[in-house]
C-alpha cells in the first residue's frame, strides 16, 4: 500500500480490535493468520508493514481460492507465509501454491466478484494484464462466463479497483464519476470485445451511483460488505457517498480505524473473505 501518515503502535492495535469485534457481532467467523504462524516465523512477519492488508493475498472464486502475487517485492514475504498456511486449510482440489506460478503482479484489491457469472478486474499499478489473462481459464472452469479488464489510471490514489469503485448492495455499485469514460474489455471463453464501464456492469444487475463526493479514497469507497443487510464503513466516510435510494434500510455500521487507514488502505483492504454465500 501507500503509507500517508505515521501511525501509533496501540492506536493501530485498538482500531483492529474494534474492527474485527464488529464484525464478531455480525456471526462473522474471524481469522487473524498472524496467530497461525510458526513462532519462528511471526517475530519476522510482525515487522512487516502492510501485513495488515490482506485482501491482496487471495481471492475466493467461489469455492475456489486462488493465490495472488505481489504487485512490489516489499509484500512478498507476506504472500509467502499466507499462502503456506491456505495450503493446509484448504483442499488440494481448491487452493494451490502453483496457481499463480506464471503471474508477474495479482493483487485482489483490484478484483470485484460481481455474481456468480462475472468478475470485474482493474488492471493497474499492482494487477498486470499479462497475470489476469493466466487468471482467466480458472475462471471459465469454475462456471464464470464473463470477466471485464479496465485499465485505471495508475497514481496512488487509484492503486487498486477497491479505491475507485465498491459494491454497496446487490443491485448496486458505488463508483467514482470519471469511470463512465473508461472502456471495459470483455472476455468470455470464445472471445473478447469492448464495451463502457456502465454498458459491463449494468448487464449484471447493477445500477451504478456515480459520485464526485469520494474526497478520503480509503474511507469514503473501501468498505466492506458484511452480509447482504450490513456495511462495515469507516467514521471518516463521507456520508454522502452512501446517500442512495437502496441503501437507506442498510444496516450501516461505523467503525474508527482512522489509525489503519494511514497506511493507505482500509477497511475492505484489510480483510479476505474465504468463503462466499
Amino acid at each position: 500500500m501507500q503509507w500517508e501518515k505515521p501511525v501509533n503502535p496501540d492506536k493501530t492495535t485498538a482500531a483492529f480490535q474494534e474492527m474485527t469485534e464488529a464484525m464478531t457481532r455480525e456471526g462473522v467467523e474471524v481469522i487473524d493468520y498472524s496467530g497461525h504462524l510458526p513462532e519462528p516465523d511471526q517475530a519476522f512477519h510482525a515487522r512487516l508493514i502492510n501485513r495488515v492488508f490482506v485482501r491482496d493475498l487471495a481471492c475466493a472464486f467461489g469455492t475456489l481460492v486462488v493465490p495472488g502475487e505481489a504487485g512490489i517485492s516489499m509484500r512478498r514475504p507476506e504472500y509467502l507465509y499466507a499462502h503456506k498456511l491456505f495450503e493446509n486449510w484448504f483442499p488440494e482440489d481448491r487452493f494451490s501454491l502453483q496457481a499463480n506460478n506464471e503471474t508477474n503482479a495479482l493483487e485482489f484489491g483490484d478484483v470485484l466478484v460481481l455474481s456468480k457469472e462475472a468478475v470485474f478486474i482493474n488492471t493497474g499499478l499492482r494487477t498486470s494484464f499479462e497475470s489476469v489473462l493466466k487468471l482467466l481459464p480458472l475462471l471459465w472452469q469454475e462456471g464464470f462466463s464473463e470477466v471485464g479488464v479496465i485499465d485505471l489510471p495508475r497514481r496512488g490514489d487509484t492503486m487498486h479497483m477497491d479505491m475507485n469503485c465498491n459494491v454497496a448492495a446487490p443491485d448496486l455499485l458505488i463508483a467514482k464519476s470519471y469511470m463512465k469514460y473508461f472502456p471495459v474489455q470483455v472476455f468470455t471463453a470464445k472471445e473478447s470485445t469492448y464495451m463502457m464501464m456502465d454498458d459491463f456492469i449494468t448487464r449484471h444487475g447493477y445500477d451504478i451511483f456515480w459520485t464526485d463526493e469520494i474526497h478520503h479514497t480509503v474511507a469514503d469507497i473501501n468498505f466492506l460488505n458484511v452480509n447482504p443487510e450490513t456495511l462495515l464503513v469507516s467514521t471518516k466516510a463521507h456520508k454522502k457517498v452512501l446517500h442512495h435510494e437502496k441503501l437507506k434500510k442498510k444496516n450501516i455500521i461505523r467503525v474508527d480505524v482512522d489509525e489503519l487507514e494511514n497506511g493507505g488502505g482500509g477497511i475492505r483492504c484489510m480483510t479476505l473473505p474465504v468463503e462466499r454465500r
